[in-house]
Formats: C-alpha cells, sequence, structure tokens
C-alpha cells in the first residue's frame, strides 16, 4: 500500500465527467489513492441538471475520503478540474468567487466538470485551505491571426483538451531534456473528442476546437457543411439546444453507428462490418488532415506529434493515422489521459513555488 509522506503536500483531486466522479489523493506529486465512481442514468435521472447534481456528488467524495480514513483536515489544498470559464493563459488558477460565479452562471455552456471546481471550493472552503483549477478546457494562448473565421460577426475560440495535451507536451520535453518553450510540437488527443493541437514557444498557438471545428469523433460532429446545416435548422425549425444536443452528444460516430463505445465500434470493425470501416476509416482521414494543416502554422517544422488519449490504446486506429502523418515528424505515443495526475502536479508546482498562481 502507498504512504502518505508527513512532510509532503496532501492534494485532493476531483474530476467530474458526464456519469462519473474520479477523485484522488496525491502527496508530494505522487499517486496514493485513486477510484472512478460511476453513477447510473437512474442516480442521474432525478436531477433537472448538472449542478442539481453538486451535493449528491460532493457526498461520494467525502465517503472516498472516509472510506481511506483521510479528514478534510489532512489536506494542504484540493485540485478541479476546470469547466467553460473565460480565456485563460495556461497554468493553475485558485477558484476565487469570481470564478465559481462563472461557473454556476454557465455562460459558455454547461458541462460535467463545471462540478470539479464547485465541489472542491465548497470542501477547501470547510477546513480554510484553497482550491485550484489547472489547464481549464477554455485555455487560450491563440495566435491573433488564427482567430480570424471568415466573417467579421464570427470569431474561433479554443476549447480544448488543453489539461491532457499541455500535461504531455510537458512530459515529452522532460523525458528528453528539452525546455518546453524551445520544441514545436502537435499533439494529439483521442477522446469521445478528438483535440488537435500546435505547441510552440511553451505556448498552444492554436487548436482545433472539437466542439465545432475539425475532425468528427465518438459524439460530436466536428465541422459541418454550413450551408447544408443552415438549410436543415431552418426547414426543421430547430432551436438552439436542440440542433447542438444534435452535432455535440449525439454526433459523430453515435450519429452513424448509434453508440459511442469505442470498444464495441472496435469490435465491429475487426468483424469487417462494411459500414463501420468506412466510418472509422474516414475519423482518421480527417484527425490526420488535421494535423498536416496545423504543421502549416510552423512552416511544416515539427519536432514530434503526440497521440494520446482513450482511443489512442486502439493500434489498428492510431496506425491508420500514423500511416498519413509520419513523414511529418517522429511520433510519441501516450495513451489514456492521466488527468488526475496532471491536476495534482500543477497544484504542486504552486505549492512548491516553481510556478506562479495565476489570476483569474
Amino acid at each position: 500500500m502507498n504512504k502518505i509522506s508527513k512532510m509532503s503536500h496532501m492534494i485532493l483531486v476531483i474530476n467530474t465527467g458526464n456519469t462519473s466522479t474520479k477523485v484522488g489523493i496525491f502527496s508530494g506529486g505522487e499517486q496514493v489513492y485513486v477510484e472512478n465512481i460511476r453513477h447510473s442514468d437512474d442516480e442521474l435521472s432525478r436531477f433537472k441538471d448538472i449542478h442539481s447534481q453538486k451535493e449528491f456528488r460532493e457526498k461520494s467524495v467525502l465517503d472516498f475520503l472516509k472510506s481511506k480514513h483521510i479528514k478534510l483536515e489532512d489536506l494542504s489544498a484540493v485540485a478541479a478540474r476546470g469547466g467553460l470559464l473565460r480565456p485563460l493563459e495556461s497554468g493553475t488558477y485558485e477558484a476565487i468567487d469570481k470564478m465559481i460565479e462563472d461557473l454556476i452562471e454557465s455562460r459558455r455552456g454547461s458541462h460535467a466538470s463545471h462540478l470539479s471546481a464547485l465541489i472542491g471550493d465548497s470542501l477547501a472552503k470547510s477546513v480554510g485551505i484553497s482550491c485550484f483549477v489547472v489547464d481549464p478546457v477554455s485555455v487560450d494562448e491563440m495566435e491573433p491571426i488564427a482567430r480570424y473565421s471568415g466573417h467579421k460577426l464570427f470569431e474561433r475560440e479554443m476549447l480544448t483538451h488543453a489539461l491532457n495535451m499541455k500535461a504531455v507536451a510537458k512530459r515529452y520535453a522532460k523525458e528528453n531534456n528539452l525546455d518546453y518553450g524551445d520544441i514545436v510540437l502537435i499533439v494529439v488527443h483521442l477522446g469521445t473528442g478528438v483535440s488537435v493541437s500546435i505547441h510552440k514557444n511553451g505556448r498552444m498557438v492554436d487548436a482545433i476546437n472539437p466542439t465545432e471545428e475539425g475532425t468528427f469523433s465518438l459524439d460530436r460532429s466536428g465541422c459541418l457543411p454550413i450551408l447544408q446545416v443552415a438549410r436543415y435548422i431552418i426547414e426543421n425549425k430547430l432551436d438552439y439546444k436542440t440542433f447542438s444536443k444534435m452535432v455535440f452528444g449525439s454526433g459523430g460516430v453515435y450519429s452513424y453507428l448509434n453508440t459511442k463505445d469505442f470498444k464495441k465500434v472496435s469490435g465491429m470493425y475487426q468483424k469487417g462490418d462494411p459500414e463501420t470501416i468506412n466510418i472509422v476509416q474516414a475519423m482518421a482521414y480527417q484527425v490526420a488532415k488535421e494535423v498536416g494543416a496545423l504543421a502549416t502554422v510552423n512552416d511544416g517544422k515539427i519536432d514530434c506529434i503526440i497521440i494520446t488519449g482513450g482511443m489512442a490504446y486502439a493500434e489498428f486506429f492510431v496506425d491508420l493515422i500514423k500511416k498519413r502523418i509520419r513523414f511529418i515528424a517522429p511520433i510519441k505515443m501516450y495513451p489514456g489521459e492521466d488527468e488526475l495526475r496532471a491536476l495534482a502536479e500543477g497544484v504542486n508546482r504552486v505549492l512548491n513555488r516553481e510556478e506562479d498562481v495565476g489570476i483569474y
């Protein structure tokens, strides 16, 4: 069994998803306990919205701590996954009242990740410590030229899997004795949504926003033919909420195959189902195109392409992407998404004064 060092910072880490609450205890940057608490559809169906789940989810975190014989008073800090906050530079931010207010009001949309900081802030305040958010999805370091959309009424927004992409980029640099600020990387996050980003001079200067751009993924439609979309909305008299759910949550692979389970999709692919083969290959094709597009941001001079996320465990799928992009740069694999560790490391850097806390 892992032991908690009396000399190290003990950090509670909270990462809330649509149907799960991932919690962990880290001491001195090292994992001590981790648990993935699953929430059934029946449990969640009684709540009218995401925010009304706070007390229910908070109790599951407290039950986790109790099962590990850890008191809130034993903690040095809480680390929480960030939600749809205002655009921010990469970094670790204290969850001040203004941040909590923005998460509650959900001006940029509602997401299960909002609960992480709402719960974390509540628990931290009860014992007089701080809750921090690390590299939320709203990390925006986009260069001005990349913001142009093609029409003056609209501007591109950066909403990505920033936490995992930043973490693996820095991990690659450290493992290879390189300075993250001196290299150019393209990072591909293959999750339920697919984010692709380019990192230059220590900044994520451009990225494909999986909410409304780029490749389709397991439940997101990505970039769609805009005039066909406009006609469909008008002809079917759709409101914004209905349409957004159709393309974000019920789009992508789900719209074709009626499943978001990539293990199931992989099984259908391996059995030779023609429609599945076409759809999976099309998704890999589109991912590769986005990598190629972002390579042009630095005139094709890329030091390494990193592939990460849950779908990166599927070698057959990654191979479909690799064969199209290997001419650009060497490829490094970091399958999975160790977001709890990334959160703990960000807070640990602040507590150890290795990094300044960001001002929200």
